[in-house]
């Protein structure tokens, strides 16, 4: 029976006991919440997208979580998280491949720190964006501002919220965070219920052309996947959490309900008017919709500083021993060049729909699809082999091969999308 502290990969998404403790109920309750922030993300033309992401996530999960364990038991370790497994799945392969163990953590973490930093950019771009619509519904249109002012603004906040670095102070905001959300969703699917639109009058298929950027904001749902090990590994009894039916599949199952359901309905009632947040779509002269897009401004804005958290902790993990004399001060400083950071990432780039699809694009296709595919080949290629006929073999080839399809032709379209826009809006 395991009961572990938690590990700092797990830590930004839990419920945590004044122990720093978690027990099964409390990963139960909240798994569904796990990834929250997405339900407010893009829900365009290819709305559906994130149900679909959330469905291959579920098949790459099974796969990392095998291969943790198998990991766990062969080197006797009774806790490793995404990078660790890389690192050891590596140490126990082929001899040919041992020397490269500590460059595949390292990469799994480059990854993992440029995908929750990107999170980091869609979250200031959808909370400035949010309250520039109700803002400029209430204000002259003399005095109306460009959203990178009020991106601007949110600077002084997020770097005063982002100097806590004890993640029992930061736990209170989640819990604010999900409860607005929660009430924020009841009252969006009441607005996509009302008045809704015939099935034909909406195309049933977009143009191929347009795939690749489904590819990346549906992949974007894949964030999560550097926390599901730490999430097993400390859970009372681990057996539960991949169980039939278990906590992953009970919490993924809500989850793609409510992702095909507000995709679904997002883009019946809104067509190709549909914004890159369903939330932006509600009523723009209702206090009722109003409120609900500055609730989930508030939401996703304490979310930040729980994003934000794994990032500063793997970062500050490979630098602190290069600020051995004032350790308290360097940290300070980097926590504010990274928060500066995000906030002008964010303005050079206030394209909120294209830079979801590029961060899944670049991140998560390497994190959810080419990394679990090739740490399975390297676990598996010696003992217990790659099963009947290589099947293994295949299949990871397959995903390895999708991965790198979607990276490639959903990057080109991203970049290409925001370059177009930006090139229109200046």
């Amino acid at each position: 029976m395991r009961y572990l502290c938690l590990p700092l990969m797990a830590r930004q998404y839990l419920w945590l006991t004044p122990h720093g403790e978690m027990r099964n109920w409390e990963i139960t309750i909240h798994l569904p919440t796990v990834n929250w922030n997405i339900l407010h993300r893009k829900f365009g033309k290819w709305n559906l997208g994130h149900a679909y992401g959330f469905c291959e996530r579920g098949i790459v999960f099974w796969t990392v979580l095998y291969i943790g364990d198998w990991d766990d038991l062969r080197n006797k370790v009774p806790a490793l998280g995404y990078a660790e497994v890389a690192e050891a799945a590596f140490s126990a392969g082929p001899r040919s491949v041992r020397p490269w163990a500590k460059f595949a953590k390292a990469m799994i973490n480059l990854f993992l720190v440029i995908d929750l930093l990107g999170c980091c950019c869609v979250y200031v771009l959808f909370v400035a964006e949010s309250i520039k619509q109700v803002v400029d519904n209430y204000t002259e249109e003399s005095t109306h501002q460009d959203m990178k002012v009020y991106m601007a603004s949110l600077l002084p906040l997020l770097i005063l919220m982002n100097l806590i670095r004890n993640l029992k102070y930061l736990s209170p905001l989640s819990m604010i965070a999900n409860i607005l959300v929660a009430v924020g969703m009841g009252i969006t699917f009441y607005y996509l219920i009302v008045d809704m639109p015939s099935l034909d009058e909406r195309p049933k298929f977009v143009e191929f052309t347009k795939l690749p950027k489904f590819f990346g904001t549906a992949i974007f749902a894949l964030e999560g996947i550097g926390v599901v090990m730490p999430l097993e590994n400390n859970m009372k009894t681990p057996t539960h959490f991949i169980g039939c039916p278990g906590v992953l599949n009970t919490g993924m199952s809500v989850v793609v309900l409510l992702y095909a359901a507000t995709g679904f309905l997002g883009y019946l009632k809104y067509g190709p008017e549909t914004a890159a947040s369903i939330t932006l779509n509600l009523p723009k002269d209702e206090i009722l919709g109003q409120s609900v897009k500055l609730m989930i401004a508030v939401a996703v804005f304490f979310t930040y500083a729980l994003q934000f958290y794994v990032p500063m902790e793997i970062i500050w993990k490979s630098l602190k021993s290069l600020f051995v004399s004032r350790p308290n001060l360097s940290e300070y400083a980097i926590r504010i060049s990274l928060v500066c950071a995000t906030v002008v990432i964010a303005i050079c780039i206030p394209v909120l729909d294209e830079f979801i699809s590029l961060v899944g694009a670049v991140c998560l296709s390497m994190l959810g699809l080419i990394f679990p595919a090739i740490i399975e080949l390297v676990t598996f290629y010696e003992r217990p082999g790659l099963g009947r006929f290589n099947w293994k073999l295949y299949k990871s080839i397959f995903l390895i091969s999708f991965g790198l399809l979607g990276f490639a032709t959903g990057t080109y379209v991203s970049i290409q999308g925001i370059i177009n826009k930006l090139s229109a809006s200046s």
